[in-house]
């Protein structure tokens, strides 16, 4: 299972969590956001992919960001059709993953992933609130019982410690989850995290992969 931490803000930050080696770091072009990053991000471990949050962008100013960081993938966490998604697709290095975020409660309907099969690369389920993203809070997680995708996806919203359990019975599951992405459970404040809380959960992560 990978690790995504997302809302990264300082670079000095950005080196600190990096040491610990996340698999995807995600940074927010977003300027609404009060994670938005507007600055240079540092040299990061090959091994971590960087990850540009766009919000109803254009496929113009994303490929701008995605030249200027060098991402390696594109989080899309606005209203982005699956017109969208294709057109982004098509003019882009094919080697960069899509990433399509749907907000989910109770009443989510998984039908509506279905046309975005083909157009991204993973799903992100985050939960259903005033913002994009970021509110800290969980979903309830036992509507992807009703998940009918070999779609492999992310996990999203108010992860922390007290998630690991339930995160150990999902990975257990026959459900293609692919990684977990964590944020707000791990801030000082917005955009600045706890190298020390993050490493703790990281470890246990790894013992739940065994």
């Amino acid at each position: 299972m990978k690790l995504k931490i997302c809302g990264m803000k300082y670079p000095q930050n950005i080196l600190e969590v990096g040491s610990l080696l996340p698999d995807y770091m995600g940074f927010i072009f977003w300027e609404k956001s009060a994670r938005y990053f507007n600055g240079q991000i540092p040299e990061l471990i090959k091994t971590i992919k960087k990850v540009g949050v766009f919000v109803n962008e254009s496929v113009e100013n994303i490929i701008k960001k995605i030249d200027k960081h060098d991402l390696q993938a594109v989080q899309l966490h606005g209203k982005e059709s699956v017109e969208f998604c294709q057109d982004l697709k098509n003019k882009i290095d094919p080697k960069i993953e899509i990433i399509k975020v749907f907000s989910a409660d109770e009443n989510f309907d998984f039908e509506i992933i279905k046309p975005f099969e083909n157009v991204c690369d993973y799903f992100l389920f985050d939960t259903k609130g005033k913002l994009p993203g970021g509110n800290g809070t969980t979903f309830d997680w036992t509507i992807l019982k009703k998940y009918n995708s070999d779609k492999p996806f992310f996990l999203s919203g108010g992860i922390g410690i007290n998630e690991l359990k339930a995160i150990e019975e999902i990975s257990k599951s026959k459900l293609p989850i692919y990684g977990v992405d964590v944020n707000s459970k791990f801030e000082i404040e917005p955009g600045l995290k706890n190298k020390n809380l993050f490493s703790n959960f990281k470890r246990k992560l790894e013992i739940v992969n065994i």
